[in-house]
């Protein structure tokens, strides 16, 4: 992959804008994506099909930061249902690359085989057209299936404070040194942050809720890699802040009784 990834990175996928909300100037996308990586992001997360109306991720983080920066990974996806060729040719296409950093297989069911399609993606690897494997949305079977095809650099799975039922395979990947993306680890809009106890995590430290989850998130396991999404520059720098944010095992005990 392109570089040593730190561990708050940013999800691309609010940069194009969300259905039912006001769409994004371009130009704040834009602006976001270039101050992400002043502020030290060095993995962003898109898709081809990141899109609202004419409006694409991909095209926005190409506008914002080509010629790429060193040490910046940019990691894509398949999604289920689609050629695995033609989409990661797509995404070459659309963000001005030679190769892929990471890729993401996703899966589009629990029960669904992986093992061919991670072959064909394998393939486009021995290719030099994609650096990294990953698999996405699956289970500790699928990840297991997928390993034993060629190896995986990468998870990304739903996991947060707030939802933590995918927590064996976050330690099963912090075992085999497997990066975990956690996505949605802020509730993607649909969840309230309200719970008591992140409340008073969140005043012990001065902080936002959203902060505490995220720093919960890099104390959690040390492969563990957040992308929370935003087209706002004002959180933006809110999210990025939680770096800093620490939390001691008082806090943790208290975090870890709310999933």
């Amino acid at each position: 992959m392109g570089g040593r990834i730190r561990r708050l990175g940013l999800g691309a996928m609010r940069l194009p804008g969300m259905p039912g909300r006001i769409p994004v100037d371009r130009t704040t996308a834009v602006a976001v994506a270039r101050r992400a990586v002043e502020l030290g992001v060095t993995h962003i997360d898109t898709a081809a099909f990141y899109t609202r109306g004419t409006s694409r991720a991909n095209d926005i983080l190409r506008r914002a930061l080509r010629p790429y920066p060193d040490g910046l990974t940019i990691a894509t996806k398949v999604g289920p249902g689609q050629d695995v060729r033609a989409a990661v040719e797509q995404n070459l296409g659309e963000l001005g690359l030679d190769a892929l950093d990471l890729v993401y297989l996703q899966a589009g069911r629990p029960d669904e085989p992986l093992g061919d399609r991670f072959a064909r993606l394998a393939a486009l690897g021995a290719e030099g057209l994609v650096r990294g494997l990953g698999v996405s949305d699956v289970t500790r079977a699928q990840f297991d299936e997928a390993r034993s095809v060629a190896p995986v650099a990468a998870v990304q799975n739903r996991f947060g404070v707030l939802d933590q039922s995918d927590a064996s395979l976050v330690d099963a990947c912090a075992e085999a040194n497997v990066t975990y993306v956690a996505h949605t680890s802020l509730g993607g809009g649909r969840v309230r942050f309200t719970d008591g106890g992140l409340r008073e995590v969140a005043l012990r430290h001065g902080a936002t809720v959203y902060q505490v989850a995220l720093a919960w998130g890099l104390r959690r396991s040390p492969t563990l890699v957040q992308i929370p999404g935003t087209a706002s520059l004002t959180h933006l720098e809110q999210n990025m802040a939680a770096v800093r944010l620490e939390l001691d095992e008082t806090d943790m005990t208290v975090l870890e009784r709310l999933a």
